[in-house]
């Protein structure tokens, strides 16, 4: 489930599960304690921080994560991390 929030809409991630949206959000919030779209931002950051950590650079790893660029993802963190990218690393 986690894996196909990550990649694909909320849409298409309840209908391959056959339960309708308002359901995934439901188990959604139970076991994570926030909802799909919320969940997709939460790992897409995830990924990113896992590659910066891992040798790449901010822009390559922002790019393969799925952020549009550098600036994408450092909002994304204030946002969801409430400080900046480098006070993470």
């Amino acid at each position: 489930v986690v894996a196909g929030v990550a990649r694909g809409s909320v849409r298409d991630v309840a209908d391959g599960l056959g339960i309708g949206e308002r359901q995934l959000r439901r188990r959604s919030l139970a076991a994570f304690g926030y909802g799909p779209k919320t969940l997709q931002r939460v790992l897409r950051f995830q990924r990113a921080l896992r590659l910066v950590r891992a040798g790449e650079t901010r822009a390559a790893a922002a790019y393969a994560a799925g952020y549009a660029d550098q600036a994408h993802f450092a909002n994304e963190v204030r946002d969801l991390a409430g400080e900046p990218v480098g006070n993470l690393l």
